[in-house]
């Protein structure tokens, strides 16, 4: 199983949008230029966030894109959902009739687990702990070291 580029791309454009939350809207070639995506792609990331009213554009000289939300209010299953659908490692956990074993069977329990663990995950992530972790993580890197 693999994270899609899609989310990769979405969670890090989302990321960078909320660590300048409250300043105003950032160009779409500033976040592709930072975070090393593709403009072309990224605004085809961009494009279902807005849609889904997680990010807000701005027209004119000054514009750009935003969030529509505070970080607090945004979590990380809502970039998931809204890129790539509802979380779905098998077929058979949101369609009991795509398997005649849906009842008996134990790896779907498995899955099940599976699914649940990674979904809490992204539910409990904010864009505002994304932001926190990003920030504890700049402070341990450009950390000087004296002898």
């Amino acid at each position: 199983m693999k994270i899609s580029t899609k989310i990769r791309y979405g969670a890090r454009a989302m990321l960078e949008l909320a660590s300048h939350y409250g300043e105003g809207p950032i160009e779409l070639k500033e976040i592709a230029r930072k975070e090393d995506i593709s403009l072309k792609y990224l605004e085809q990331v961009i494009n279902p966030l807005r849609a889904a009213g997680l990010v807000k554009s701005i027209r004119g000289s000054k514009g750009g894109y935003s969030l529509a939300k505070a970080p607090s209010q945004i979590c990380l299953y809502d970039v998931v959902e809204t890129l790539e659908g509802a979380l779905n490692l098998v077929e058979c956990l949101h369609d009991s009739k795509a398997c005649q074993k849906t009842s008996s069977c134990v790896t779907r329990d498995i899955w099940k687990e599976v699914s649940d663990a990674i979904s809490q995950i992204f539910y409990s992530v904010t864009l505002e702990d994304m932001v926190n972790r990003r920030k504890e993580k700049e402070g341990r890197d450009s950390a000087t070291y004296q002898i």
